[in-house]
């Protein structure tokens, strides 16, 4: 089969084009013929840092964790899925499993689910990793009819969905932003913009809370916003982050009686840990597309198998609201 490589980690330079072994299919697990997967920032440091990450793949290695695709060969065990099925997951792209740059991959059938039949394979391969930890971020803290949710990061792959997640549950949200298309694309997605560059936290938190904070706030930003998300919150709020790899100051946290939920939705698939969840997010969320309710947003630029550097690059560039895809031939 044809598959993207990477030879060595570093730069979007060691990406290359080669013939691989078709997988075999084992019990439990489907093989899937991919038509599409999507590039997130973690396949970005997973390239660029290689051995620095514990669950790096090891050399050659096929990177691309999201896919959408046609089962291929059903293994022993597998009963929800039948060869012929449109199916989407996040299955691949780290340790000792093939990722989805390639024209056909294995996936754990507990990963994966079946594909909303509404969207395009393009627009499937775009939702999983992103669509999975926005649900998780948003179940955790508990979002639901009523409450005020702040998404930090609303034009971005996790805050895209986020904001569609949380008007599903009935939440009134808000999202940030810092330009004139993400304004557009947040107040389409049916949020209220809030311009972080020309906001200061206690003035949104009074414009649209009567300064008594939001129930929860979902920060997709990391770094030194989180200081923000802990001011952004209420009195015993709950917020959740997915980039919380920094030293911070947890007394804001303490005296405002928060809840904090760090969401890494790798673990299932670095530790085999409760990978069925994985695929019953998969399932609902498939339901809300097909119900109207979720709808990613593709980036202006398409990409194919053999264009893998510069989909990197453009997600690199900062320049991108939704998600990089990349279509298998």
């Amino acid at each position: 089969m044809k598959a993207t490589i990477i030879e060595d980690f570093g730069g979007t330079d060691v990406f290359t084009s080669a013939e691989l072994e078709k997988p075999n299919v084992k019990p439990g697990h489907v093989v899937v013929k991919v038509a599409a997967t999507s590039v997130n920032t973690i396949d970005m440091m997973i390239r660029q840092m290689g051995t620095d990450l514990p669950f790096a793949p090891a050399l050659p290695g096929v990177l691309g964790m999201d896919f959408a695709g046609v089962i291929d060969q059903v293994g022993e065990g597998v009963t929800r899925f039948k060869v012929g099925d449109e199916v989407y997951g996040c299955a691949g792209g780290l340790g000792d499993l093939q990722g989805a740059m390639a024209e056909y991959m294995l996936a754990d059938a507990q990963l994966i689910a079946h594909k909303p039949t509404s969207l395009s394979m393009r627009e499937a391969a775009a939702i999983p990793l992103v669509g999975i930890t926005a649900y998780e971020g948003l179940t955790r803290a508990q979002a639901s009819e009523g409450q005020s949710v702040l998404v930090h990061g609303g034009a971005g792959g996790v805050g895209h969905l986020a904001i569609q997640i949380a008007r599903s549950f009935g939440a009134n949200v808000y999202a940030t932003g810092g330009s004139e298309a993400q304004a557009a694309l947040i107040e389409k997605l049916g949020a209220t913009y809030i311009d972080y560059r020309n906001e200061e936290v206690s003035d949104y938190v009074q414009a649209h809370t009567q300064g008594k904070g939001f129930d929860v706030v979902y920060d997709t930003v990391g770094g030194p916003n989180l200081q923000n998300s802990f001011a952004a919150a209420k009195l015993n709020g709950q917020v959740s982050t997915t980039v919380s790899l920094l030293e911070t100051d947890l007394s804001p946290v303490h005296f405002s009686g928060l809840s904090l939920h760090v969401v890494f939705m790798l673990i299932p698939m670095i530790h085999n840990h409760n990978r069925s969840a994985h695929g019953e997010i998969l399932t609902t969320l498939a339901q809300m597309a097909d119900a109207g309710k979720l709808a990613p947003v593709l980036d202006s630029q398409a990409f194919s198998l053999s264009e893998a550097s510069q989909a990197h690059d453009r997600l690199a560039s900062g320049q991108v609201m939704g998600k990089v895809v990349i279509s298998v031939p």
